[in-house]
């Protein structure tokens, strides 16, 4: 019998953030490519979006930059709910969705003020997942870091 080992690569994470575009970002355009990638293993930054440095030339000769985000190393351990990391996830969406690092309208003037991500979120349906990475993240994050040095 085989028994299917999850890998968490950046194929994984693409996936992840189609599912999670599909069920909870539909209604946001992608004018861009946006791509999602594990970068160092970050204790603090758990992720992040920025443009891209190269523009990317497109068949009809057209050029235009990519989002891309980057998720800390650490979230390969299958150890880490996968909850955890789709909320984060779509802590990087909502930005895309607020016009930072996208070529969208840019909704504020500062990406977290007022909370706008985490009310995003919850009106997204996304407060259940929320809510448990912030639980978990605060109850084993500390102990899970002091682990890996």
């Amino acid at each position: 019998m085989n028994v299917a080992v999850e890998i968490r690569d950046n194929e994984w994470l693409q996936d992840q953030l189609a599912h999670l575009w599909y069920r909870h970002f539909s209604d946001i355009e992608q004018p861009n490519d946006v791509v999602i990638t594990f970068g160092r293993p970050a204790a603090a930054r758990l992720g992040s979006i920025k443009w891209g440095r190269k523009p990317v030339k497109h068949h009809d000769g057209t050029t235009q930059r990519r989002s891309i985000i980057t998720i800390t190393s650490y979230f390969k351990d299958l150890t880490i709910p996968e909850q955890v990391i789709q909320a984060v996830i779509a802590h990087e969406l909502a930005h895309y969705a607020h016009g930072f690092s996208s070529p969208l309208y840019q909704k504020f003037n500062h990406p977290h003020k007022g909370g706008v991500v985490d009310k995003e979120l919850k009106i997204r349906g996304l407060g259940e997942t929320l809510a448990f990475q912030k639980k978990w993240m605060k109850t084993h994050w500390v102990n899970y870091i002091r682990s890996k040095r």
